[in-house]
């Protein structure tokens, strides 16, 4: 991998683990100063490797010269309280090394228990969301900004605010318990599958799919999961969900990045381990009474791992998007459904429950629009389809709206 990508590769994946062990470590209090130390590491980075080329173990360059920047800022800065500072002293005139564990299991605990301290009830969940994706993501504050549909500026107050609230209260770092578990999971698993959803769908990149950003999604779940406390129902359907919607990746885009509608793509494709392993982890899930989104999903996503068309699978889709819309409404989930609808119903039924949900800023509803009208009334399928490539953000999306109106010749 070449400098100009690698870096920021590295800089999403181990960003927050070196960030996450630092706060651990040293306490929520500083976790500016661990975002200092972590930002002016990779700056050393991007420095030193133009000059000398790229390191023969990139990762562990980057784990010696945050330690040594540590180490260093310990040294020469009197910030931290003065217990710290006393405890860094003698550790400093015995000649040891500064205990910066970088170790796997160690970054996995400090990850795990960054997860719960995040999602403190003390903050909104909003908050709460903005800081995971920013610290345990490594999401920029533009990415933020664009999962939440807000402006760069209110994200950045929010993180900002944010942090200054856990420092004021002070609250500890520390390996999940119990109650911290039942209190903070649903907004840990939110995070998460924000997370997943911004690899698999990415406006803010101008890319259709980030597989690097679904994988550290599923690498973070899969820590809950490796975990005894919280190896729960919920968590394994999630992680179920991702296994189904990461089965299909290569499929999912051409040679150019254009996407490719489900019905194109090509079932050779698909990830048959990643399927099983879906499959796995969905009847994990299926102890205990209660009944999560991800469940749902998961199931939905399940049936979409069978290509071939059969009235069982829509109905099972459509009943299950059903039971999703009354556990959680949402509008996208109302749009996703009538794709349903129309295989058991007819494109008529499906136009109908559409146009009533009038996304009118949301292109995907009118590229919907456009594939329920295709064969119907071409006129405003093409209406619809110009509507959709004027709102859609990415290169690929409008790419994929053109080659659904070079169809509507063959209708």
């Amino acid at each position: 991998m070449e400098e100009s990508a690698l870096i920021p590769h590295l800089f999403r994946t181990e960003y927050r683990k070196i960030v996450s062990v630092l706060c651990y470590r040293f306490g929520i209090a500083h976790i500016e100063t661990a975002e200092d130390i972590v930002s002016d590491t990779f700056l050393t980075a991007t420095e030193s490797w133009s000059m000398k080329g790229i390191p023969e173990n990139p990762t562990a360059w980057l784990y010696t010269v945050a330690k040594n920047k540590t180490k260093n800022y310990l040294r020469h800065h009197t910030i931290f309280e003065q217990k710290l500072v006393n405890q860094i002293q003698i550790e400093v005139e015995k000649e040891t090394e500064i205990d910066l564990d970088l170790s796997d299991k160690n970054i996995n605990d400090s990850q795990l228990a960054m997860m719960f301290t995040i999602c403190d009830p003390v903050i909104s969940k909003e908050a709460q969301i903005a800081l995971a994706l920013n610290l345990l993501c490594g999401f920029g504050v533009q990415e933020i900004a664009d999962g939440f549909l807000t402006g760069k500026d209110t994200i950045y107050k929010r993180l900002k605010r944010t942090k200054e609230k856990l420092k004021e209260t002070g609250i500890k770092i520390e390996q999940p318990k119990v109650t911290a578990i039942n209190q903070r999971l649903e907004t840990v698993l939110t995070t998460l599958y924000l997370l997943f959803s911004e690899g698999y769908y990415s406006v803010s990149n101008d890319t259709t799919l980030r597989k690097d950003v679904c994988a550290e999604a599923m690498r973070l779940n899969y820590l809950l999961i490796s975990n005894t406390i919280t190896d729960l129902p919920a968590v394994n359907a999630l992680f179920a969900l991702m296994c189904f919607h990461a089965s299909r990746f290569d499929a999912r885009t051409d040679a150019d990045g254009t996407p490719v509608l489900y019905e194109e793509q090509d079932e050779k494709l698909w990830n048959r381990e990643l399927i099983d392993q879906g499959i796995y982890y969905l009847n994990r899930a299926s102890t205990g009474s209660t009944l999560s989104k991800y469940h749902l999903e998961a199931a939905i996503a399940y049936w979409h791992t069978h290509k071939a068309d059969s009235t069982e699978k829509w109905e099972n889709i459509l009943q299950l998007y059903n039971q999703l819309l009354i556990l959680e409404y949402s509008p996208i989930i109302a749009m996703n459904r009538t794709f349903a609808l129309a295989k058991t119903n007819g494109k008529v039924a499906a136009i109908a429950e559409a146009e009533k949900l009038e996304l009118n800023d949301n292109h995907l509803y009118f590229s919907l629009l456009g594939n329920l009208y295709s064969g119907i009334d071409n006129k405003k399928a093409l209406k619809h389809f110009k509507t959709a490539t004027d709102l859609a953000v990415t290169e690929a999306d409008k790419k994929m709206i053109d080659k659904s109106i070079q169809k509507l010749a063959n209708w």
